[in-house]
């Protein structure tokens, strides 16, 4: 009797699933449910898993990404070694979450100097996972469902994502190109807010501004006027500031880094981001960090604490070690801080005068790593193609890389989908690269005006 109701059982359990459309094998049963979350809906596409696949596949020289080819210097790669190696084994383990005790007690006293304030390196500085960890924070603590961001175009590329990930609405103002006289080149000093434009932007929805002074891709460094009209309209509509500083020792030709939470009335509702991997041309080690008064913080520090969590004890401790050397030598000429930037800029001027030569004609950037170039001479390489809905610049880009070996980034992908079209005869160069790199780049591009000019 047990028997047959056991195999009774065993039979309607059968049945059930095959009715079910199951298999009776457990390994084969798939979901048929969806499983993205919508807040993921549309920013699945990345610019970089593209180019950086074609850059690997074609490119002879890649000018595309950001990063440096050369090493950080000799003694950050030797605080480095030396913590990994030494007695101290305790580098090994978790140090504290919000970051590690040396380096916030560096960088609280290195930008309280910088700020002219008192910070306190336990509430006002939380380390975090590069600063592309720092923005999602930021975004993650402050924006909700229906807020708006004010987002400066162009821009780098997460922020968009990272603003509708969060739940909230960007609203976009682009920098406007302003000719230059006296058949000058263009220098993003030329590409600028208009006043009017930007104030319309501004609504009771509106909860933040991001700023990234000096601007990647652009290499534009706001001024002190252009700080000024930010922050009164930040202070005018009572909303925070995002203030992404990555590049902030890389400004060239005596232009000046100013922080916008110096100003009147911005301390209080800004967090500045920066970069060890930009500071100290260590983009891999992945360390950053936010500044900002502890009522920003403490928001900043709940997503840290839910997310992340922790970030490399080692790394946040050759780091610690660098910004005490710099502390010591600030100012001085044998400062890391101001021999880089003397170092970037003749890397710049020589990328200018190469692609001035051939016919791009580049838009001298005041900082960063990067350099913008009109390849509007050179649309005879790549005929345009009507109607169609990749922007121009991403076709000329993927051509160039295929074709010459030589890879750079659209400027479209800096923009949003309805301003893509506008600037899509502009593509961005890193020039942060060695000597030898950016020679094998002028190579290509002599080679190829020989070619263009030849019968």
């Amino acid at each position: 009797m047990l028997r047959r109701v056991g195999l009774s059982l065993r039979h309607f359990l059968l049945e059930r699933k095959s009715c079910a459309g199951y298999s009776s094998y457990s390994g084969e049963a798939k979901m048929s449910r969806p499983v993205q979350a919508r807040r993921l809906e549309g920013i699945d596409k990345n610019i970089w898993v593209e180019f950086v696949k074609l850059a690997a596949t074609y490119s002879t020289v890649n000018l595309g990404q950001g990063f440096p080819d050369f090493p950080p210097p000799d003694f950050l790669k030797e605080a480095f070694v030396g913590a990994l190696s030494g007695e101290n084994h305790m580098l090994h383990q978790y140090t504290r979450a919000f970051g590690h005790p040396p380096l916030v007690k560096i960088l609280a006293q290195f930008f309280g100097k910088l700020l002219g304030r008192d910070l306190d390196p336990m509430t006002d500085v939380m380390v975090t996972v590069g600063a592309y960890q720092a923005l999602f924070c930021c975004f993650q603590a402050f924006v909700d469902e229906g807020d708006e961001v004010i987002i400066i175009e162009p821009f780098f590329d997460c922020y968009e994502p990272m603003v509708k990930m969060a739940g909230g609405t960007p609203v976009f103002v682009p920098l406007r190109p302003k000719a230059p006289k006296d058949g000058k080149l263009m220098s993003s000093a030329d590409w600028q807010l208009d006043p009017a434009e930007l104030a319309s932007k501004f609504s009771k929805r509106t909860k933040a501004i991001i700023l990234n002074s000096p601007n990647n891709p652009l290499g534009k460094v706001f001024n002190r006027g252009e700080l000024e009209l930010i922050a009164d309209l930040c202070v005018k509509h009572d909303i925070l500031c995002i203030s992404d500083e990555v590049y902030e020792w890389l400004v060239y030709d005596g232009k000046e880094h100013i922080r916008i939470a110096s100003l009147q009335g911005m301390w209080d509702r800004t967090v500045i981001i920066g970069s060890a991997g930009k500071t100290f041309s260590a983009t891999g080690w992945k360390v950053g960090w936010t500044v900002g008064p502890n009522r920003l913080l403490q928001h900043l520090r709940t997503v840290h604490q839910n997310s992340v969590y922790h970030c490399a004890t080692v790394a946040q401790e050759a780091v610690a070690q660098g910004f005490q050397r710099e502390l010591e030598r600030y100012g001085k000429p044998d400062s890391y801080f101001v021999q880089l930037p003397k170092e970037l800029q003749q890397k710049r001027d020589w990328l200018v005068q190469s692609l001035d030569a051939v016919g791009m004609k580049p838009i001298v950037p005041e900082g960063t790593y990067f350099l913008v170039a009109d390849i509007s001479e050179f649309k005879s390489d790549v005929p345009d193609v009507p109607n169609s809905d990749e922007p121009y610049d991403s076709r000329f880009a993927k051509w160039m890389v295929k074709n010459k070996g030589l890879a750079a980034i659209p400027l479209s992908a800096f923009y949003c989908g309805p301003h893509k079209n506008n600037y899509n005869h502009f593509i961005r160069f890193c020039f942060a690269k060695e000597e030898a790199t950016l020679k094998a780049a002028n190579d290509i591009l002599q080679k190829w005006k020989r070619e263009k000019t030849s019968p």
